[in-house]
């Protein structure tokens, strides 16, 4: 693969199960690393990152998977905490930062509530209220609307053109070919782990 993303852009990678879409989002926050070539983000040279500096890159992008993978012992609050206290964050910055995703995804109105008692766009929302706490500058999405339903698909596409908007890099793996050819972004093809074709319209 040889790929180039501006700041500022929305990417659709899309292509069949297994084309290695996941695989190229693992590879550009170092879930894995690559077996040849060069990977550069915000001008950091990934794939020549020592372990010991991987908690630092992930704190300049943010992951939302399929999955949402939510703590469900631990409130919408506390779940989007968290990803400020395991990197050490200040208490205060937690505070002043927590509200202000919440916020932004619509959400500060069930920050007591716990995932088991959140719809699945709600509980995908908190996923990327997470993801966003620390004002990365690459929100990276596996399949966000997996397992939604056409409505709240259309909710969490909008939210994340929002996102782009304020100026957060957005790169979204999808195989939702209607979400794509609505709205009409770059799109990144892959094949058998190539990219086969790179279009700036919503068609492919």
């Amino acid at each position: 693969v040889s790929l180039e993303i501006g700041k500022g852009e929305f990417v659709f990678l899309v292509g069949h199960s297994g084309t290695g879409k996941t695989s190229l989002l693992r590879l550009l926050y170092r879930e894995m690393g690559p077996t040849g070539g060069d990977i550069t983000v915000d001008g950091i040279r990934v794939d020549r990152l020592k372990h010991s500096r991987v908690p630092a890159l992930r704190r300049h992008l943010g992951v939302v998977f399929q999955d949402y993978k939510l703590l469900s012992d631990k409130t919408v609050w506390e779940n989007v905490a968290f990803a400020m206290q395991v990197t050490g964050a200040h208490s205060r910055d937690v505070e002043r930062q927590v509200p202000r995703s919440l916020d932004l995804v619509g959400l500060a109105h069930k920050s007591r509530m716990y995932p088991g008692e959140l719809s699945g766009g709600e509980q995908q929302r908190t996923a990327i209220a997470r993801a966003l706490v620390h004002n990365p500058k690459l929100l990276l999405c596996d399949e966000p609307t997996g397992n939604l339903d056409a409505t709240t698909t259309t909710e969490i596409m909008e939210l994340l053109g929002r996102i782009n908007l304020k100026g957060t890099t957005v790169v979204v793996a999808t195989h939702n070919s209607a979400v794509v050819d609505r709205m009409r972004r770059r799109v990144v093809r892959m094949e058998d782990g190539r990219v086969v074709t790179d279009e700036e319209r919503g068609y492919y």
